[in-house]
Parts: structure tokens; sequence; C-alpha cells
């Protein structure tokens, strides 16, 4: 992900480049407002999110903040002096989404940059249907079919197949698969418990359960459902 910093004091601002770097962060570094705003006029879309320092030589991060929230729903952080705490509500009225104050610790603000992109980047919904012939998959009631009449399985089976459903055309290894059901609904997992419900598995949803076609075997990687 891609942060803009516009930091002007330039001990600080190469501390938190290499840190935000050092975890796994991609960073434009600026300054002042006049090199900031020649970035975010070229280049605002390739931004997860900016960290504005409030007091800059040549303005403040509020006119970039403005300037952001005009045009963007980018999150932004201000880094802000002690003796300017009180003046970053308007930032915050401006639709900054948090700040931190100096000195502050490294770790307390990679936190609250990864608490803000959560916030913002919200996981997708989860399918409610999901067909691989000749399987239909109904994942609100927690049903499965096969040509349209429903299979019975138990809550291991349905969640393994579940697993299966959710990475289709991937291979899958016996210890990816244990990782994903392991405990679930109160039963001890391990390597024979997952061959005995693949076999269960296999013998409800295949036509030959001897020559599986829906989950089939990749030999010395794993299974896999689909193309």
């Amino acid at each position: 992900m891609n942060i803009l910093l516009v930091e002007d004091d330039k001990t600080i601002a190469s501390g938190l480049e290499y840190s935000l770097q050092q975890d796994q962060f991609s960073t434009v570094l600026c300054h002042d407002v006049a090199s900031a705003k020649k970035v975010l006029a070229e280049q605002l879309d390739q931004f997860a999110l900016c960290l504005f320092d409030l007091s800059l030589p040549d303005g403040s991060g509020y006119e970039l903040c403005k300037m952001v929230k005009q045009q963007s729903d980018i999150p932004v952080i201000f880094l802000t002096a002690v003796d300017e705490e009180v003046n970053v509500v308007m930032g915050l009225d401006m639709g900054a989404d948090d700040y931190i104050t100096k000195p502050f610790r490294i770790r307390e603000l990679l936190s609250r940059i990864k608490s803000v992109l959560r916030r913002y980047h919200k996981q997708p919904q989860p399918k409610t249907v999901i067909d691989f012939d000749p399987i239909r998959i109904h994942t609100l009631e927690g049903k499965v079919y096969k040509h349209g009449v429903e299979i019975p399985l138990t809550a291991l089976e349905y969640r393994l197949l579940l697993v299966f459903a959710n990475h289709l055309g991937q291979i899958l290894s016996r210890n990816q698969l244990l990782e994903q059901i392991w405990d679930v609904a109160g039963d001890f997992v391990n390597d024979n418990t997952l061959t005995v419900y693949m076999k269960r598995l296999r013998e409800k949803l295949e036509d030959d359960p001897k020559a599986p076609t829906i989950i089939k075997t990749v030999r010395g990687i794993g299974y896999k459902v689909g193309e």
C-alpha cells in the first residue's frame, strides 16, 4: 500500500519513511505543502492513506487534508506536536480520521495506520450461493445440493467442503485443510480424522467415490475442487 508522508523535519521524516517501508508500505515523502499539493494533484488515486504533519513551513496539514477530502475518500492521519493537540479538532471536523502527538512510538503509529485502513477496507460480503457443477452450496442456509437434491452433511463435512468451495481451482495440502477445520464443532481433527472425513464426503458427493471427479486428488500435493 502506498502512503503519502508530509513532514518538514527531515530526521523524523527519514525515520518514519524507513519504518513504514520495513512494515511493507510504499511511501512518497514531501517536506512542504507546495510539493505535497503537486503530488496529490498528479497521484491522489495511488495512495491508500496520507500522513500529514500539522505545522509545515509554507502552510499546514489542514490545507492538505481539505484538498484530499474534497476529491477522495482516502484516510488522513495528522502528526502533531503536543501543544497543537487542541487544534486538531479542526482537522477532525474536516474529515481527518485520526491524529498522533509527537513524540510517539513507531509501533503505535503503525497500529493506528492499520486500524484506520481496516475501517476503510471492509471485507467483501461472502457469497450466499457457490456453484461448482453438479454441487450447489447455499451458505446462508448451510445446505448442500447435488443436481438439486439436498445432501445431508455433518458440521465438519460441511466445513471441509466449504474450504474447497472457497478455494476453487486451488490445490490444498492436507496441512492447509487441517488448519482450516481444526476443532470445528468441538471435534478434535488430526490427519487420520481428515482421511475419514474426506472418505465420507466423497461417498456422499461422488458418483463413484473410488474415481472422484468433484474432489480430485493431486498425487503427492493435496486436493482440489474445480479447474
